[in-house]
């Protein structure tokens, strides 16, 4: 039981490592005071371009697997999969480095879930692209994305505790996502190309 709480423990100081921040520090930039001051690849995308977004949505993206994959060769169950899941995605959101500030935990979940349950996870990642492609909101994406996650796991009878864990997943990231949609309902949220709007 030790060894799997510390595996827990680890997930999270992994999820914490923030690219977006490392990857924008290397042009001299401080992430978290441009843009929309958050630290994934979509403010990279409108800060630094685009092959600065791609290192951080990978880097954002494999953290997330990498746990769950290192969780399931070594403990192999699914509950503590999606426990070590959830905490990296919490280290993203609540970043150890950065005092416990963060992102919004979207590509690092899906980097855990396409482990978890693949699937279910590439048709929600489908959900995601598609309304990103017609609305250029990369927040809606997510919310949408997210939100039909559980009802995609439900449908496609994945067991309960996998389903669970989506359903968890979705909720805190949704949460996250509050001040977006807050800007979509008054219709001041910036769109992928766009500058923020303040």
């Amino acid at each position: 039981m030790v060894y799997k709480i510390f595996f827990v423990v680890t997930a999270y100081f992994i999820g914490s490592i923030p690219f977006g921040v490392l990857v924008a520090k290397t042009k001299g930039i401080d992430l978290r005071s441009v843009g929309s001051r958050n630290i994934g690849a979509t403010n990279v995308l409108r800060s630094l371009g685009k092959l600065p977004a791609i290192i951080t949505l990978l880097g954002d993206s494999l953290k997330g697997a990498l746990v769950v994959l290192l969780c399931r060769l070594t403990i192999g169950d699914e509950f503590w999969e999606g426990l070590t899941g959830v905490s990296a995605i919490l280290g993203h959101i609540y970043s150890m480095f950065l005092s416990f500030k963060g992102g919004k935990g979207v590509a690092t979940g899906f980097g855990v879930l396409l482990v978890y349950s693949p699937l279910e996870t590439l048709i929600a990642m489908g959900v995601w692209i598609a309304t990103v492609l017609y609305s250029r909101y990369s927040s809606l994406g997510a919310v949408i994305s997210y939100a039909a996650l559980p009802l995609v796991f439900i449908l496609s009878g994945a067991d309960k505790t996998k389903t669970i864990f989506a359903a968890a997943i979705s909720v805190l990231i949704i949460l996250k996502h509050r001040e977006n949609i807050k800007r979509l309902l008054e219709g001041t949220e910036s769109r992928i190309g766009e500058k923020r709007r303040d």
